[in-house]
């Protein structure tokens, strides 16, 4: 049964992206685009909460956007309305008549009046000074009645447009955090590798010359699971892991402590730039499922080491 209404779901939407007309939806975006005040965004039921969604992704995306109930925007909240804003109106059949009903006062505060529907030939869509026809071959529901592909298609059209929006006003990543100050969102768009890294005294720093017995007592003793190593003006040469003195003593044995780190160190190893994000940081020790890293050196503008960033550090961070 779920395979057959995945494969249902994914037939009801493939028509969705085949037949919708790209004219009408960037001439919707271009009116969004030159709107000096509000997207307003209503619906009864289903499609209400649909407008919900899609006013709050603009919201936080850089674009002035709000949900509006029909039945209180009748009841004194069109007061808020202007001739700056866009008044978008979703319905599947375009013959709700809560919807209708709003039509002329929202015309009288000189709003551009905008229709997603279903249904081309609908009083709602003739009402409207722009429409789109969200192209719609029946619900998923076996009783076809229940709203589900229509609804994923309306929130299809709210999601591309304000992405489009996003990108056309180069909508920035720091501008994106200012909106998203709490949770995981907040934590991956602002904790930098900076806020999170070990510095100084606390450091474990090797030189190239170094023996493996003249800095055994850093490697253990700062507890960062290695040694970065770096040469006279601090630019990083390689890095010595638990797992590089493993495959030393398997090959040297006792001796090894008498080899230079240059011999034992994994040269060129990943690092990362103190001003990067945390979660960037994440993603980098992560890149190789075949061999994943639990620590990076960090380096300045300079490309000199400045600290080093442990898996711990931003898992406990909860980036």
């Amino acid at each position: 049964m779920l395979t057959e209404l995945l494969k249902k779901a994914r037939t009801h939407l493939d028509a969705f992206f085949e037949q919708i007309d790209e004219t009408a939806l960037k001439q919707i975006f271009d009116i969004f685009l030159a709107c000096k005040g509000v997207l307003f965004f209503t619906g009864v039921g289903k499609s209400g909460l649909v407008a919900q969604k899609i006013a709050a992704t603009m919201t936080s995306t850089g674009t002035k956007a709000l949900a509006i109930s029909p039945t209180d925007a009748l009841h004194g909240d069109i007061g808020i309305v202007s001739k700056e804003d866009v008044f978008v109106i979703l319905s599947k059949s375009g013959e709700t008549e809560e919807l209708l009903q709003i039509l002329p006062f929202v015309r009288n505060k000189g709003a551009k009046l905008v229709a997603v529907v279903s249904q081309g030939g609908s009083r709602l869509a003739k009402g409207c000074d722009v429409q789109i026809v969200l192209p719609f071959e029946k619900e998923l529901c076996p009783f076809d009645l229940a709203p589900t592909t229509s609804t994923t298609t309306q929130l299809i059209f709210g999601d591309i447009l304000a992405i489009a929006l996003m990108r056309a006003k180069e909508f920035s990543l720091n501008e994106y955090a200012s909106n998203h100050p709490g949770g995981q969102i907040g934590r991956r768009s602002t904790i930098k590798v900076d806020d999170l890294m070990i510095r100084g005294e606390e450091l474990p720093i090797a030189s190239p010359d170094n023996r493996l017995e003249e800095v055994l007592s850093d490697f253990s003793g700062k507890r960062c699971g290695c040694l970065v190593v770096v040469d006279e003006s601090k630019k990083l040469k390689g890095i010595f892991t638990d797992g590089d003195l493993r495959r030393s003593l398997q090959k040297h044995g006792g001796a090894v402590l008498q080899q230079p780190i240059s011999s034992l160190m994994t040269e060129q190893p990943r690092s990362v730039n103190c001003h990067d994000l945390a979660w960037d940081a994440l993603k980098l020790m992560e890149v190789d499922q075949k061999r994943p890293i639990t620590v990076l050196p960090v380096i300045d503008q300079e490309e000199r080491v400045v600290g080093l960033i442990k898996m711990h550090d931003l898992i406990q961070s909860g980036v």
